[in-house]
């Protein structure tokens, strides 16, 4: 059997023929299709009670922790300074899922809130609202082409895990986000870092296959496919993670 992919969701209340405000488990078609083109098969998983995260985890062979809204400062201890669309939930089981792949070492890649995730679930914290104009991270656009069509540099540090996968130095990625990791957990490392010293992709310093990164590869066409590929390589070699 290919190897199985874990992949978050996002619990959103979207208008259907059943009203205004339906709530539903969502994720972009991009985290599937990309999950899905190193030949793995993706499962979505919704919000599940933290202490269930292991059957969920017992049942695949890598997992992918993706967008959606901006955890909450009460994770980390800090008061509400700019955050959005929390929800206790979605915190709950992926701080859940972040801590337990790691103890098991379940092969992990995590995008953008995933990556923040992963950092507060190891006693790191975020800072709530990065957008300043005339930065390399400005407010993002109110018009959705414009910001999913917005790019920035990083740099990727040579000898990194992440170098191996994408290869070192500068790079263009996407910048949907207005959070960013601050205080960095114990037992990870800065892999890359934007223009103005945010921190863009993160991995794990104890051998846990993990790789966090900032932007969102899977909006990208193609081009962070190996990052995808590297998920699919690892889980199929992990199989038997404890």
């Amino acid at each position: 059997m290919p190897p199985r992919i874990a992949i978050t969701s996002w619990r959103r209340a979207l208008p259907t023929f059943l009203g205004e405000r339906t709530w539903l488990y969502t994720l972009a078609d991009e985290y599937v299709a990309s999950v899905a083109a190193p030949g793995t098969i993706p499962l979505l998983v919704p919000h599940v009670d933290p202490d269930a995260v292991d059957h969920v985890l017992d049942a695949v062979d890598g997992l992918v922790i993706a967008g959606g809204g901006d955890v909450a400062p009460s994770s980390y201890g800090a008061k509400d300074a700019g955050s959005k669309d929390t929800d206790p939930h979605a915190d709950a089981t992926e701080l859940a899922l972040a801590r337990r792949a790691r103890e098991r070492g379940v092969p992990t890649l995590a995008i953008c809130r995933g990556m923040q995730i992963v950092n507060v679930a190891h006693g790191g914290t975020l800072q709530q609202d990065i957008g300043r104009s005339g930065t390399p991270h400005p407010p993002i656009s109110d018009d959705p082409d414009e910001a999913v069509a917005a790019r920035h540099a990083v740099v990727i540090d040579e000898g990194s895990m992440l170098a191996e996968v994408l290869g070192a130095g500068t790079r263009r990625v996407n910048m949907i986000h207005h959070q960013a990791v601050d205080r960095l957990a114990d037992g990870f490392q800065v892999t890359a870092r934007a223009e103005d010293g945010v921190i863009e992709a993160i991995e794990s310093d104890d051998g846990w296959p993990f790789l966090g990164v900032q932007w969102h590869p899977e909006k990208l066409d193609g081009a962070d496919a190996p990052l995808f590929a590297w998920l699919a390589e690892v889980a199929g070699h992990g199989r038997g993670h404890s």
